[in-house]
């Protein structure tokens, strides 16, 4: 019988061997690192431990064998750690769906038929335009509720009143998108599913959820980044940078973060290792 875990959320189930390879595998880790990590996690696991706890474990090993995989691995973590204030998350989105051919605006300013309203992204593409609402949580067991749901869905109406009032002096909004690094509810979802919004969460839907769109998109995260320091990363997302792609130039960028210079070969290998790994794998 295999031993319980427990979960961030509090909850408790059984540790599946599966879905720590399936993990691995999918960080593009070798047969030979997987097997190296599946057989340290068994030797220690025991009733009770936390499933952050195995994770920490396994990057740890990862790390040591292949950093670049390791930084891939770490990608949910990656993205929570975008920052506080939700923007850096914004703007990464906005990458993202750059890479599935839409055209991107962010912060735009559009009036609805009761009020204007601030849209995280606006996204075009073959003449459709869609309202997209990040709605960012920096802890896993957080979700996005019915609430929330309601809350994007009302305000996706209002502009597309607002368009047949202002005679299409505004963008025609077709959809409305809520997209968000976590999970939504059972509630939310049933609610979208209903309404007509689209919810696009950590992993769902099962095909096309937020994970799979980051990893097609080749773009990572700047957090992945293992040689920078939390301050690094601070001072570049307070500068824009949000994907490791952008710290491959000539260095300047890492240079106004008070990077030093001698420290900035090593922070660029790591970063080219990692988009490399990821076009690999897209």
């Amino acid at each position: 019988m295999s031993p319980w875990v427990l979960k961030s959320t509090g909850e408790r189930e059984a540790f599946s061997e599966e879905k720590l390879r399936a993990s691995l595998r999918r960080s593009g880790a070798t047969p030979e690192t997987i097997e190296e990590i599946v057989a340290h996690i068994m030797a220690e696991l025991k009733d009770g431990m936390q499933t952050q706890a195995i994770y920490r474990h396994a990057f740890s090993i990862l790390k040591k064998r292949e950093r670049g995989t390791a930084a891939t691995y770490s990608l949910r973590k990656a993205v929570m750690q975008l920052g506080r204030s939700g923007f850096p998350f914004e703007k990464f989105v906005a990458e993202v769906l750059k890479t599935q051919g839409y055209k991107v605006k962010t912060g735009v300013i559009i009036p609805g038929l009761c009020v204007s309203h601030e849209v995280d992204i606006l996204a075009e593409k073959d003449n459709q335009h869609i309202f997209v609402e990040c709605k960012f949580h920096n802890e896993v067991s957080l979700k996005s509720d019915v609430k929330v749901a309601l809350y994007v869905h009302a305000r996706f109406l209002d502009l597309q009143k607002g368009h047949s009032a202002n005679e299409g002096k505004t963008p025609k909004i077709h959809n409305g998108w809520l997209v968000t690094n976590t999970k939504a509810t059972s509630d939310a979802i049933q609610y979208s599913e209903c309404a007509g919004l689209t919810i696009i969460a950590w992993n769902y839907p099962h095909e096309g959820n937020l994970h799979d769109l980051i990893r097609e998109s080749g773009i990572h995260p700047l957090t992945c980044l293992t040689t920078l320091s939390q301050g690094e990363k601070r001072a570049l997302l307070q500068n824009g940078v949000v994907s490791c792609a952008e710290v491959l130039g000539d260095g300047a960028k890492l240079r106004s973060a008070g990077v030093p210079a001698e420290r900035i070969p090593r922070i660029k290998a790591e970063a080219a290792a990692l988009c490399t790994a990821q076009s690999q794998l897209s």
